[in-house]
């Protein structure tokens, strides 16, 4: 194997930099040539596949996104744009992928995989619903954005005695919500995992009025069956008995475009440098992550498909604390 190639796919997140930048150093290293691919899948069909050194990754580990762009590709899903795709690989010497992204990027992966193309996934995407890996790259990131968040509008909150509805990201896992809202002190906990009753929901603000509480927060994932604007639109034909007026805010985007804290350059560092290790042991088809602590590789059949249930303990832990 002379060449691999790398790519990042899918939503961005902080701590991809990293994995890039220890993919070519480390490939680097092993006396590989590297490329990297523009725009994930849809710059693969284009052909925007270029060399990358160890001096061209330099000053990338502390910026957010990624480097390389990021894209949605439906043509990929495709009989014929997957041959392309194996086809541009071929053009460019490339011998192997390390595709650097989420779900979706690595059903990707897969799908190269059973082509013919020797591919190895990273674990990142700030939802952590990847199976295969305890925690993804993005997550710590994305859930520190969403807890400052969560203090900054407490202050508020207390200050004018109202409800604050925090809507986080997560798509369909709850794992930022519920992480966010134990961490953050949050009076209630909406995720899609467990069914979401407003009335439910208003008794807790109305119980942290009556104990004398000067604010409540409720964070809300944005795939619960009730999001934020559903929950606002309820307690609206029910103010009168709430005790306190309710607010929100929805963070969006805004988890996603942080600096990557220390944890996740780590994570990237070391999932990132295990991809190409795991290369140069013949091994492919399968996804690096960290479990217990230690990098470890799935099978790509493993992780594609499958969803990461939250921990039931967390959840009891959440009821628990909200009181």
């Amino acid at each position: 194997m002379r060449r691999i190639a790398v790519l990042t796919s899918g939503g961005d997140a902080p701590g991809m930099n990293a994995a890039i930048r220890a993919v070519v150093r480390a490939a680097v290293d092993r006396g590989l040539e590297v490329s990297g691919v523009r725009n994930g899948y849809k710059g693969l069909l284009e052909g925007d596949v270029f060399p990358l050194g160890a001096r061209d990754v330099g000053g990338i580990l502390a910026r957010g996104g990624t480097m390389l762009g990021t894209a949605r590709s439906p043509d990929f899903k495709t009989d014929a744009g997957v041959a392309q795709a194996v086809a541009v690989l071929a053009q460019h010497a490339v011998e192997a992928v390390v595709v650097i992204g989420g779900g979706g990027s690595q059903t990707g992966a897969l799908t190269l995989s059973r082509h013919g193309v020797r591919a190895v996934g990273v674990a990142s995407t700030i939802d952590n619903d990847l199976p295969g890996s305890d925690v993804t790259i993005g997550v710590d990131t994305a859930l520190n954005i969403a807890i400052e968040a969560l203090d900054r509008l407490r202050v508020t909150a207390s200050s004018h005695r109202r409800a604050m509805l925090v809507e986080v990201m997560g798509r369909d896992c709850g794992y930022l919500g519920l992480m966010a809202g134990i961490a953050g002190g949050a009076e209630a906990i909406c995720i899609p995992e467990v069914p979401v009753d407003p009335e439910a929901v208003a008794d807790e603000i109305c119980e942290a009025y009556e104990r004398g509480k000067p604010h409540a927060l409720v964070v809300v994932a944005e795939g619960a069956a009730y999001d934020a604007a559903a929950l606002v639109r309820y307690f609206e034909e029910h103010n009168e008995r709430l005790g306190f007026e309710v607010r929100t805010t929805i963070l969006g985007h805004v988890q996603r475009g942080g600096i990557p804290t220390a944890a996740d350059r780590l994570l990237g560092t070391l999932l990132g440098a295990a991809a190409v290790d795991t290369l140069i042991a013949g091994h492919h088809g399968v996804l690096c992550g960290m479990v217990g602590g230690q990098v470890v590789t799935t099978p790509l059949t493993d992780v594609v498909g499958r969803n990461k249930p939250l921990p039931p303990a967390m959840l009891e832990l959440a009821r628990v604390l909200s009181r």
